[in-house]
């Protein structure tokens, strides 16, 4: 039995209303969503975003993979489809940062 796909209508290369929820989601928080949902938009050149239920949404094509919300005390980052749909974000995010050095004062 081959499962269905959660599907979104009006999906969007760039949704004005997403950048527009990141600065109301200004602050400590927000920046990890924000750097979050920037990592998801870069996954690939058939990422669309668009907002439902009120938080930013990062799908292929029509199909939702990922998502980011704030909270008070906490970042929500998370995928439609566990970890089977999280490989390739996960390996791109240890490239990204694979080369970069934190230092620390002593």
């Amino acid at each position: 039995m081959e499962a269905e796909l959660l599907r979104f209508n009006g999906s969007v290369e760039r949704d004005p209303a997403i950048d527009a929820w990141m600065k109301q989601h200004a602050g400590e928080l927000g920046a990890i969503a924000h750097e979050w949902f920037e990592v998801m938009r870069k996954c690939g050149d058939e990422v669309r975003e668009l907002l439902h239920d009120g938080c930013p949404i990062a799908c292929l094509g029509d199909v939702p993979f990922g998502y980011v919300n704030v909270f008070t005390s906490h970042v929500n980052m998370g995928f439609f489809h566990g970890a089977a749909g999280s490989r390739s974000l996960i390996a791109r995010e240890r490239k990204i940062h694979a080369s970069c050095e934190v230092k620390t004062r002593s």
